[in-house]
């Protein structure tokens, strides 16, 4: 009899996309396994017209997945790397990390696009995105909640002047070329994604010997990047009630990173090198470069 390996995943048409593609690259290298997706349904996604701020943190959406993880009642869990928590609960780990997506924000609206000098009303309920929008559009932040092809419908609904979404998920659902829509996208050395945007991370028990199998889908350099921002976040106790930024790559085997961090009236903006192999390093200097004293 086939193993069959059980793999939570949210329930969104965008969740089951990622998760999908999670098991083809798995089924290239363990054909000999069958793969079971298990819908789980997350606080996150339960609550919705509230902010996120208002009824906890990145844990909404993945701490019931780790909990099945913890019970055994699934065997490996896939979320957007940038949902997570920079501290994971004690025998867990992230297993797997394919190769970056599109890491930009992208602003989306009707028609022709936003014009810079003109008031406008912007969706989205992340305070990262919320203070660097304004340096950019004089804009007026309302929330915005739901999966991505319900955000974009309250945009054509006109509730909204624009609303900023991730390239990633955009590009994942097949939704970037929709006529109706204007696509501008934001210069991550400019406009700093979330740590972790564009990257899918595969959650599972650690020292388990699936996770050994599931690290052969790592793309070295993404693991490298996703470890340094995470790293930066646990340094500074970092989560979704803090406006920050964080983008990393890595070219020429250098790690360059471009960071961001509001607090109060203050802003911190940190540009930094360091060789790839120096993350940790790196990720020790830019936290205290961000930190405020």
């Amino acid at each position: 009899m086939r193993r069959v390996i059980r793999i939570g995943s949210r329930k969104s048409r965008l969740a089951m996309v990622q998760t999908n593609f999670i098991i083809e690259r798995l089924g290239r290298i363990a054909p000999e396994l069958d793969f079971e997706i298990i819908p789980i349904s997350t606080v996150g996604d339960e609550i919705l017209d509230k902010p996120l701020l208002s009824f906890g943190g990145k844990g909404v959406f993945v701490d019931a997945f780790e909990d099945a993880l913890l019970q055994g009642r699934i065997d490996l869990a896939v979320h957007s790397a940038k949902d997570m928590t920079a501290k994971l609960p004690e025998g867990l780990g992230i297993v797997g990390i394919p190769e970056r997506e599109d890491p930009r924000d992208v602003l989306v609206s009707v028609g022709e696009g936003l014009q810079a000098g003109k008031p406008c009303i912007i969706g989205t309920s992340s305070l990262r995105r919320q203070f660097q929008i304004k340096q950019f559009y004089q804009a007026e932040c309302r929330s915005l909640r739901g999966n991505v092809p319900t955000r974009l419908e309250k945009l054509k609904a006109g509730e909204y002047d624009g609303i900023i979404l991730a390239a990633a998920g955009l590009k994942r659902l097949g939704l970037i070329e929709d006529e109706q829509l204007h696509f501008h996208y934001l210069p991550p050395k400019e406009f700093i994604p979330a740590a972790g945007q564009g990257i899918l991370a595969v959650e599972g028990r650690v020292g388990d010997e699936l996770a050994e199998l599931v690290r052969q889908i790592n793309d070295v350099d993404t693991e490298i990047c996703l470890k340094t921002e995470r790293r930066i976040l646990e340094l500074m106790n970092a989560g979704c009630h803090e406006a920050i930024g964080i983008y990393s790559r890595i070219e020429g085997g250098r790690l360059c990173i471009d960071a961001v961090y509001q607090q109060g009236d203050e802003c911190h903006r940190i540009q930094d090198e360091a060789g790839a192999e120096n993350y940790e390093e790196l990720a020790l200097r830019v936290a205290g470069q961000l930190a405020f004293t």
